[in-house]
């Protein structure tokens, strides 16, 4: 396991105002309690941020036929609905929240051409919330796979998330299970697929980036 690139300049940051918070009540308290006290909730506070930057180890599911997840987290809503920014038909989503406890990578569901990718910004809605998915600031991305199936694909910031990195652009090659962006603090990511599809999870599952089998051609 090693800590995301993403995370560099923030664990810096959260550390020096930590210690610039800790010392003053380290010195100037004399209250040997409090002062470890102090110490411990902060560096608990310090090693959930690091935690939070992670970057697992996973050993890639590769499978044509498959949408593998892109997420950590667990499945919060699989409906039919009409996805109305790049393909503007019916089909089937399935979104993932990810809470702040969880790995914040995001991985190509498939592999393919990469048709779209953009940046919208928004409002602060909780990741759970449904209209999150139209309002919040998110990136949108289509792939199309070599079956020429088009997938689409949502990260979705939540209401502490304050930065949503997507190295996806249009044109790029994509290869199922390769990071194509992360998302800092809670979040929610939201799949498209084709309604033809088998779904394998349900609601409340939780699943894991490169790993977890959404759905599969039947």
């Amino acid at each position: 396991m090693k800590i995301h690139k993403e995370g560099y300049s923030t664990i810096f940051v959260i550390l020096g105002v930590l210690i610039i918070l800790a010392l003053p009540i380290i010195f100037l308290v004399n209250v040997f309690l409090i002062s470890v006290l102090v110490v411990i909730s902060l560096s608990v506070f310090f090693l959930f941020i690091i935690s939070f930057f992670r970057r697992p180890f996973r050993v890639i599911i590769e499978d044509a036929s498959a949408i593998v997840c892109p997420a950590d987290g667990k499945i919060v809503a699989i409906e039919e609905v009409v996805e109305p920014e790049f393909l503007q038909k019916k089909c089937r989503q399935i979104s993932i929240f990810m809470s702040p406890v969880n790995v914040h990578v995001n991985t190509y569901p498939v592999g393919g051409t990469v048709l779209y990718s953009t940046h919208h910004d928004g409002i602060k809605l909780p990741a759970f919330n449904p209209k999150s998915s139209e309002l919040n600031e998110r990136t949108t991305i289509a792939v199309q796979t070599a079956h020429d199936k088009v997938i689409v694909f949502r990260q979705i910031a939540g209401a502490l998330a304050r930065r949503i990195v997507n190295y996806a652009q249009k044109g790029d090659v994509a290869f199922q299970g390769q990071e194509f962006g992360f998302i800092k603090f809670g979040s929610r990511v939201d799949v498209f697929i084709p309604l033809d599809m088998e779904v394998l999870v349900e609601l409340n599952q939780k699943v894991r980036f490169a790993q977890t089998v959404l759905a599969r051609d039947i």
